[in-house]
């Protein structure tokens, strides 16, 4: 039986005529849920109910948002499995990948019911004899976010946990390809506030299209907003928000190189490129999508990496012999197809991949592709694919390739494969991305540390670990005198 979602505002499932289909892409005839087509009316609802929950929320002990994010952390942990399950169904993770994006998601719940305890201030001295001062961190109020489909637990978990970790209620649009998962971790976060007493409204969810997170950016009673997905809309709700002085994070994706020296070891450094290009669907914006090799191993890189992709098994992501599962959508499968033409037509060598797959199922199959012999100004150099695709470009030695590196619009995640700790130490320094990798995928992050990038990738304070305090509170300076 297929699904029908509502949205969640105020603390109840708002019945709505279903309009869209979600659809699972490793088979296009099973259709996962049914999903309402929220608009500004919707909005408008949710805010208000986040709007007069807000006060209670953020005046109740601290240690009732801690209950509140470690229940939520406990039912996912539970219901692992059949979480997981539908994350893999619903966006096209293997199932190992799904099941271990929904314990992330468990994680940093738990991880942030101890940070609401711990939102601290300072005690300073005054230059004016008997005075007192004192910083205090206060939320801000209610917070839109805005998330993707390509972690579609895992970040409504690291945006929603600190909001409501420090006193804010939320109202949250999902991406539309993935709204499922969405729906389910929204009922779970209902559920938890009811159980520890919390006032209903604290967490809403909208349902639907783009103009769902345009009425977010809009609103005026939306005192901040976490966004993460493309560039082009990054800049509309950024020029949104900030046009009425809300505060604003946006996360925008990633063209990360992984730099493979001479010197490194040869099957560490496949093995790096293979998982942070490949895994995923290479639907990741951390992922290794322009891999920059020093030709003394550039040949012999290329032809393993080329055999290895070759070798990974493509399929339904339930199945548990699957490495790659499907692309998200017919889409997105599109865009990853055009752009192995457009770098073919550009002088670039397929030697692995290159086309969609043919599977017992109806699906968004594409076989993993290795694009050796690339400019560093090739479009498949400079723009996203986001898809399992990665173009290798061949570098005389390190300093070309720090070079060729930081070229580009985007600045997110980088890495390296050496021996060299003097190389290793010297990119660290100067590779000008928000996270470094060191004989390691550029892909694959901790959920207790800072999480952003540089450039175009990402724009104001960081998300995820402790560094998350700083968006979603504000500061506030006490004078006391006797």
């Amino acid at each position: 039986m297929t699904d029908s979602l509502g949205h969640l505002i105020g603390g109840a499932e708002i019945a709505t005529d279903p309009v869209h289909d979600s659809i699972n892409p490793s088979d296009t005839n099973d259709i996962v849920a049914r999903y309402a087509d929220g608009d500004a009316v919707d909005v408008d609802a949710a805010v208000a109910a986040a709007k007069a929950a807000q006060p209670a929320w953020a005046s109740a002990s601290p240690e009732l948002r801690s209950d509140v994010l470690d229940r939520v952390s406990q039912i996912i942990f539970a219901r692992k499995d059949e979480l997981g399950r539908l994350l893999s169904r619903e966006e096209g993770k293997t199932l190992p990948e799904g099941t271990g994006e929904v314990l992330r998601a468990a994680r940093i719940f738990r991880y942030f019911s101890g940070e609401a305890l711990r939102r601290h201030g300072q005690a300073l001295e005054s230059t004016r004899p008997g005075l007192d001062v004192t910083t205090h961190r206060e939320a801000l109020g209610v917070i839109g976010l805005i998330t993707p489909w390509n972690f579609p637990i895992a970040i409504p978990a690291w945006k929603s946990a600190p909001a409501l970790a420090f006193g804010n209620t939320v109202v949250l649009k999902p991406a539309g390809p993935t709204p499922a998962i969405a729906h389910a971790l929204g009922k779970i976060i209902d559920e938890a506030l009811v159980a520890c007493g919390a006032p209903a409204g604290v967490f809403n969810l909208v349902l639907g299209p783009g103009r769902v997170g345009a009425a977010i950016a809009a609103h005026r009673d939306v005192a901040a907003v976490s966004f993460t997905g493309s560039q082009g809309v990054g800049a509309q709700v950024a020029n949104t928000a900030v046009a009425r002085q809300a505060r604003v994070q946006l996360e925008m994706g990633g063209k990360n190189p992984l730099v493979v020296l001479d010197d490194t070891d040869l099957e560490k450094a496949v093995a790096c490129a293979l998982d942070g290009a490949f895994f995923a669907t290479g639907q990741r914006c951390t992922a290794s999508s322009r891999i920059i090799v020093t030709k003394g191993i550039y040949a012999e890189f290329a032809r393993l990496l080329a055999e290895r992709a070759d070798a990974l098994r493509v399929g339904d992501a339930l199945s548990p012999d699957t490495q790659i599962g499907p692309a998200v959508s017919a889409d997105q499968l599109e865009q990853n197809l055009r752009y192995v033409g457009i770098a073919r037509d550009q002088g670039g060598k397929v030697t692995a991949g290159g086309d969609a797959v043919t599977a017992a199922t109806p699906g968004y199959y594409m076989r993993p592709t290795v694009i050796s012999d690339t400019s560093i100004d090739m479009r498949i150099n400079v723009e996203e694919v986001f898809g399992p695709v990665a173009s290798l470009v061949v570098a005389n030695d390190y300093e070309e390739a720090l070079d060729f590196a930081n070229r580009g619009d985007f600045g997110l995640s980088a890495g390296i494969c050496t021996t060299s700790l003097v190389h290793a130490r010297d990119f660290r320094k100067r590779i000008k991305a928000g996270m470094v990798m060191v004989n390691l995928p550029t892909a694959g992050v901790d959920y207790h540390v800072p999480f952003g990038g540089t450039k175009g990738s990402s724009y104001g304070p960081r998300e995820q670990g402790f560094a998350a305090v700083e968006f979603y509170t504000q500061m506030k300076t006490c004078y006391v005198g006797s």
